[in-house]
Protein backbone atom coordinates (compact mmCIF):
# COMPACT_ATOMS: atom_id res chain seq x y z
CA UNK A 1 0.00 0.00 0.00
CA UNK A 2 1.47 3.15 -1.19
CA UNK A 3 1.22 6.12 1.75
CA UNK A 4 -1.66 8.30 -0.04
CA UNK A 5 -1.84 12.02 0.18
CA UNK A 6 -4.40 13.30 2.84
CA UNK A 7 -6.95 14.48 0.41
CA UNK A 8 -9.49 17.46 0.85
CA UNK A 9 -12.26 15.87 -0.24
CA UNK A 10 -15.96 15.87 1.26
CA UNK A 11 -17.42 12.65 2.22
CA UNK A 12 -20.66 12.28 0.84
CA UNK A 13 -22.23 9.10 2.14
CA UNK A 14 -21.93 6.36 0.22
CA UNK A 15 -25.59 6.22 -1.54
CA UNK A 16 -26.68 9.94 -0.69
CA UNK A 17 -25.54 12.44 -3.28
CA UNK A 18 -26.49 16.03 -3.02
CA UNK A 19 -27.72 17.34 -6.45
CA UNK A 20 -29.17 20.92 -5.71
CA UNK A 21 -30.31 23.33 -3.38
CA UNK A 22 -32.89 26.08 -3.48
CA UNK A 23 -33.90 28.38 -3.72
CA UNK A 24 -31.04 30.28 -6.06
CA UNK A 25 -31.38 33.36 -6.94
CA UNK A 26 -32.08 34.12 -11.09
CA UNK A 27 -30.47 35.71 -13.61
CA UNK A 28 -27.18 35.73 -11.39
CA UNK A 29 -23.84 34.17 -13.08
CA UNK A 30 -21.37 32.83 -10.60
CA UNK A 31 -18.20 33.81 -13.24
CA UNK A 32 -15.94 33.03 -10.36
CA UNK A 33 -17.65 29.35 -9.24
CA UNK A 34 -17.83 28.67 -12.63
CA UNK A 35 -13.97 29.86 -13.52
CA UNK A 36 -12.56 27.65 -10.47
CA UNK A 37 -14.43 24.49 -11.42
CA UNK A 38 -12.83 25.05 -15.10
CA UNK A 39 -9.65 25.50 -13.59
CA UNK A 40 -9.90 21.95 -11.43
CA UNK A 41 -10.75 20.52 -14.24
CA UNK A 42 -8.15 21.41 -16.39
CA UNK A 43 -5.48 20.54 -14.20
CA UNK A 44 -6.96 17.16 -13.51
CA UNK A 45 -6.97 16.69 -17.60
CA UNK A 46 -3.81 18.30 -18.84
CA UNK A 47 -1.55 17.62 -15.51
CA UNK A 48 -3.15 14.84 -13.27
CA UNK A 49 -3.81 11.95 -15.98
CA UNK A 50 -1.19 12.14 -18.36
CA UNK A 51 1.22 12.07 -15.91
CA UNK A 52 -0.78 9.31 -13.88
CA UNK A 53 -0.09 7.35 -17.03
CA UNK A 54 3.75 7.97 -16.96
CA UNK A 55 6.38 6.64 -14.70
CA UNK A 56 8.72 9.02 -12.64
CA UNK A 57 11.74 10.14 -14.22
CA UNK A 58 14.99 9.60 -12.38
CA UNK A 59 16.88 12.27 -10.29
CA UNK A 60 17.37 13.40 -6.89
CA UNK A 61 13.11 14.25 -6.68
CA UNK A 62 12.43 10.92 -6.92
CA UNK A 63 15.26 9.38 -4.22
CA UNK A 64 13.46 11.59 -1.78
CA UNK A 65 10.02 10.65 -2.85
CA UNK A 66 11.89 7.00 -2.25
CA UNK A 67 13.09 8.26 0.89
CA UNK A 68 9.98 9.56 2.01
CA UNK A 69 7.80 6.31 1.38
CA UNK A 70 10.68 4.01 2.95
CA UNK A 71 9.73 6.18 6.29
CA UNK A 72 6.25 5.64 6.10
CA UNK A 73 5.65 2.21 5.09
CA UNK A 74 5.42 -0.30 7.74
CA UNK A 75 6.45 -3.04 5.93
CA UNK A 76 9.37 -3.84 3.54
CA UNK A 77 6.48 -5.71 1.44
CA UNK A 78 4.73 -2.47 1.48
CA UNK A 79 7.48 -0.73 0.49
CA UNK A 80 8.89 -2.71 -2.61
CA UNK A 81 4.52 -2.47 -3.79
CA UNK A 82 4.81 0.81 -3.16
CA UNK A 83 7.76 1.13 -5.02
CA UNK A 84 6.24 -0.51 -8.05
CA UNK A 85 3.37 1.85 -8.38
CA UNK A 86 5.07 5.12 -8.91
CA UNK A 87 4.53 7.28 -11.47
CA UNK A 88 5.20 10.62 -12.54
CA UNK A 89 2.33 12.21 -10.61
CA UNK A 90 3.12 10.88 -7.57
CA UNK A 91 6.38 12.86 -7.74
CA UNK A 92 4.56 15.87 -9.08
CA UNK A 93 1.76 15.88 -5.90
CA UNK A 94 5.06 15.30 -3.68
CA UNK A 95 6.52 18.62 -5.36
CA UNK A 96 4.01 21.05 -5.33
CA UNK A 97 1.23 19.12 -2.85
CA UNK A 98 1.67 20.89 0.58
CA UNK A 99 3.60 19.34 2.99
CA UNK A 100 3.71 20.54 6.63
CA UNK A 101 7.72 19.31 7.04
CA UNK A 102 8.12 21.23 4.02
CA UNK A 103 6.06 24.12 3.86
CA UNK A 104 6.08 26.59 0.63
CA UNK A 105 3.72 29.35 -0.24
CA UNK A 106 3.71 28.57 -3.53
CA UNK A 107 2.59 24.73 -2.44
CA UNK A 108 -0.11 26.51 -0.25
CA UNK A 109 -1.92 27.25 -3.51
CA UNK A 110 -0.88 25.00 -5.92
CA UNK A 111 -2.18 22.23 -3.71
CA UNK A 112 -5.95 23.68 -3.84
CA UNK A 113 -5.53 22.70 -7.51
CA UNK A 114 -4.37 18.69 -7.49
CA UNK A 115 -6.55 15.69 -7.10
CA UNK A 116 -5.65 12.52 -6.29
CA UNK A 117 -8.22 10.96 -8.78
CA UNK A 118 -11.98 11.23 -10.65
CA UNK A 119 -13.90 10.87 -7.55
CA UNK A 120 -11.83 13.05 -5.49
CA UNK A 121 -12.12 16.34 -8.26
CA UNK A 122 -15.92 14.80 -8.84
CA UNK A 123 -16.77 15.35 -5.14
CA UNK A 124 -15.12 18.82 -4.67
CA UNK A 125 -16.28 19.91 -7.95
CA UNK A 126 -20.29 18.83 -7.01
CA UNK A 127 -20.27 20.74 -3.69
CA UNK A 128 -18.46 24.19 -4.97
CA UNK A 129 -21.54 23.63 -7.69
CA UNK A 130 -24.30 23.54 -5.16
CA UNK A 131 -23.43 25.76 -2.57
CA UNK A 132 -20.75 27.95 -4.31
CA UNK A 133 -22.95 30.18 -6.52
CA UNK A 134 -25.02 31.39 -3.40
CA UNK A 135 -22.03 32.88 -1.44
CA UNK A 136 -20.68 33.85 -4.51
CA UNK A 137 -23.82 36.08 -5.28
CA UNK A 138 -24.18 36.94 -1.34
CA UNK A 139 -19.98 38.20 -1.51
CA UNK A 140 -19.66 39.43 -4.77
CA UNK A 141 -16.96 37.96 -7.23
CA UNK A 142 -13.57 39.34 -5.41
CA UNK A 143 -14.68 39.00 -2.15
CA UNK A 144 -16.02 35.51 -2.81
CA UNK A 145 -12.59 34.94 -4.64
CA UNK A 146 -10.68 35.90 -1.19
CA UNK A 147 -13.05 33.98 0.73
CA UNK A 148 -12.39 30.74 -1.33
CA UNK A 149 -8.70 31.43 -1.07
CA UNK A 150 -8.34 32.74 2.67
CA UNK A 151 -10.33 30.14 4.03
CA UNK A 152 -8.25 27.66 2.02
CA UNK A 153 -5.05 28.61 3.74
CA UNK A 154 -6.87 28.77 7.39
CA UNK A 155 -7.80 24.76 6.28
CA UNK A 156 -3.78 24.20 5.75
CA UNK A 157 -3.35 26.06 9.03
CA UNK A 158 -5.22 23.48 10.77
CA UNK A 159 -3.72 20.57 9.00
CA UNK A 160 -0.30 21.57 9.79
CA UNK A 161 -1.06 22.36 13.50
CA UNK A 162 -3.14 18.72 13.55
CA UNK A 163 -0.25 16.98 11.87
CA UNK A 164 2.94 19.02 12.71
CA UNK A 165 5.92 17.59 10.76
CA UNK A 166 3.88 15.27 8.23
CA UNK A 167 5.79 14.46 5.05
CA UNK A 168 2.42 13.37 2.89
CA UNK A 169 1.71 15.97 0.82
CA UNK A 170 -1.97 17.32 1.04
CA UNK A 171 -3.69 17.92 -1.94
CA UNK A 172 -7.89 18.88 -2.86
CA UNK A 173 -9.88 22.14 -2.81
CA UNK A 174 -12.03 21.04 -0.36
CA UNK A 175 -10.14 23.14 2.57
CA UNK A 176 -11.25 26.09 0.88
CA UNK A 177 -14.52 24.52 -0.49
CA UNK A 178 -15.33 23.86 3.47
CA UNK A 179 -15.07 27.56 3.76
CA UNK A 180 -17.44 28.25 1.55
CA UNK A 181 -19.60 25.65 3.00
CA UNK A 182 -18.81 28.01 6.52
CA UNK A 183 -20.56 30.54 4.43
CA UNK A 184 -23.30 29.37 3.36
CA UNK A 185 -24.32 27.56 6.72
CA UNK A 186 -24.25 31.18 8.21
CA UNK A 187 -26.06 33.30 5.41
CA UNK A 188 -28.56 30.30 4.20
CA UNK A 189 -29.98 29.01 6.59
CA UNK A 190 -33.52 28.62 5.58
CA UNK A 191 -31.97 27.14 2.15
CA UNK A 192 -32.76 23.13 1.55
CA UNK A 193 -30.46 21.02 -0.18
CA UNK A 194 -32.06 17.96 -2.59
CA UNK A 195 -30.34 14.88 -1.86
CA UNK A 196 -30.48 11.72 -3.86
CA UNK A 197 -30.74 8.32 -2.43
CA UNK A 198 -29.99 5.54 -4.49
CA UNK A 199 -30.09 2.06 -3.64
CA UNK A 200 -29.32 0.21 -6.60
CA UNK A 201 -31.54 -1.19 -8.19
CA UNK A 202 -34.59 -1.13 -6.36
CA UNK A 203 -34.89 2.74 -5.47
CA UNK A 204 -33.66 6.15 -6.48
CA UNK A 205 -35.55 8.83 -4.44
CA UNK A 206 -34.98 12.79 -4.64
CA UNK A 207 -35.72 14.17 -0.72
CA UNK A 208 -35.41 17.66 0.00
CA UNK A 209 -33.54 18.19 3.43
CA UNK A 210 -32.58 21.60 5.28
CA UNK A 211 -28.92 23.21 4.13
CA UNK A 212 -27.94 23.53 8.17
CA UNK A 213 -28.60 19.82 9.05
CA UNK A 214 -26.59 18.61 5.66
CA UNK A 215 -23.95 21.03 6.41
CA UNK A 216 -24.37 20.18 10.00
CA UNK A 217 -23.91 16.23 9.65
CA UNK A 218 -21.02 16.37 6.60
CA UNK A 219 -19.13 18.81 9.63
CA UNK A 220 -19.36 16.40 12.84
CA UNK A 221 -20.01 12.93 11.19
CA UNK A 222 -18.10 13.31 7.95
CA UNK A 223 -15.34 15.28 9.93
CA UNK A 224 -15.49 16.19 13.50
CA UNK A 225 -15.57 12.61 14.68
CA UNK A 226 -13.49 10.61 12.40
CA UNK A 227 -10.77 13.24 12.78
CA UNK A 228 -11.19 12.66 16.77
CA UNK A 229 -11.55 8.87 17.03
CA UNK A 230 -10.54 7.27 13.57
CA UNK A 231 -6.98 6.19 12.31
CA UNK A 232 -5.15 9.25 10.90
CA UNK A 233 -3.68 7.31 7.89
CA UNK A 234 -7.34 6.92 6.03
CA UNK A 235 -5.99 9.33 3.13
CA UNK A 236 -8.67 12.36 4.27
CA UNK A 237 -7.55 15.73 5.90
CA UNK A 238 -10.33 15.47 8.64
CA UNK A 239 -8.41 18.62 10.22
CA UNK A 240 -8.09 20.67 7.27
CA UNK A 241 -12.07 20.35 6.37
CA UNK A 242 -12.83 21.34 10.22
CA UNK A 243 -10.43 24.31 9.98
CA UNK A 244 -12.14 25.23 6.44
CA UNK A 245 -15.41 25.58 7.97
CA UNK A 246 -14.99 26.79 11.25
CA UNK A 247 -12.89 29.70 9.12
CA UNK A 248 -15.45 30.21 6.71
CA UNK A 249 -18.33 30.19 9.87
CA UNK A 250 -16.14 33.17 11.64
CA UNK A 251 -15.50 35.21 8.72
CA UNK A 252 -19.76 35.09 7.70
CA UNK A 253 -20.56 35.59 11.50
CA UNK A 254 -17.72 38.70 11.49
CA UNK A 255 -19.74 40.15 8.41
CA UNK A 256 -22.80 40.20 9.41
CA UNK A 257 -21.84 41.84 12.62
CA UNK A 258 -20.13 44.71 10.54
CA UNK A 259 -23.04 44.78 8.65
CA UNK A 260 -25.33 45.92 11.58
CA UNK A 261 -23.16 48.32 13.19
CA UNK A 262 -22.81 50.22 10.40
CA UNK A 263 -26.50 50.32 9.93
CA UNK A 264 -27.86 49.36 13.01
CA UNK A 265 -31.49 50.66 12.02
CA UNK A 266 -31.93 48.24 8.69
CA UNK A 267 -31.28 45.45 11.51
CA UNK A 268 -34.30 46.41 14.03
CA UNK A 269 -36.81 43.72 14.96
CA UNK A 270 -40.01 44.61 13.05
CA UNK A 271 -43.82 42.90 13.56
CA UNK A 272 -43.93 39.74 14.47
CA UNK A 273 -46.87 37.01 13.13
CA UNK A 274 -47.52 36.99 17.02
CA UNK A 275 -47.66 40.79 17.64
CA UNK A 276 -49.62 41.66 14.18
CA UNK A 277 -51.85 38.61 15.91
CA UNK A 278 -52.49 40.53 18.60
CA UNK A 279 -53.24 43.32 16.75
CA UNK A 280 -55.65 41.69 14.11
CA UNK A 281 -57.38 40.35 17.75
CA UNK A 282 -57.81 43.79 19.35
CA UNK A 283 -59.48 45.23 16.14
CA UNK A 284 -61.91 42.72 16.13
CA UNK A 285 -62.54 44.10 19.93
CA UNK A 286 -63.20 47.10 18.73
CA UNK A 287 -65.35 46.02 15.05
CA UNK A 288 -62.89 47.94 13.36
CA UNK A 289 -63.11 45.01 10.72
CA UNK A 290 -61.19 46.87 7.76
CA UNK A 291 -58.36 46.75 9.73
CA UNK A 292 -58.40 43.77 11.28
CA UNK A 293 -58.34 42.30 7.52
CA UNK A 294 -55.68 44.78 6.06
CA UNK A 295 -53.12 43.06 8.65
CA UNK A 296 -54.63 39.77 8.26
CA UNK A 297 -53.49 39.83 4.70
CA UNK A 298 -50.48 41.07 6.10
CA UNK A 299 -49.30 38.05 7.51
CA UNK A 300 -46.48 36.37 5.57
CA UNK A 301 -48.18 33.15 3.88
CA UNK A 302 -46.73 29.87 6.43
CA UNK A 303 -48.31 32.25 9.37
Amino acid sequence: RQPRPDRRAPPAARMILPIGDAPNVRGHVPWVTYLLIAANVAVFLLISMPLSEMRPPRGPLLDEYIRMLARAADSRAEFQQALRSITAYDLFVFQYGFRPASPSLTDLFTSMFLHAGFLHLFGNMLFLWIYGDNVEHRLGSIRYLLAYLGTGVAAVAFHVVSSPGSEVPMIGASGAISGILGFYFLFFRRNRVRLLFLLPPFLMQVFEVPARLVLGMYLVFDNLLPYLFAARDAGIAHGAHIGGFIAGLAAAWLMDRRQVEAQPHAFEAGPTPATIGESIAEAIDDEDFELAARSYFALPAHA
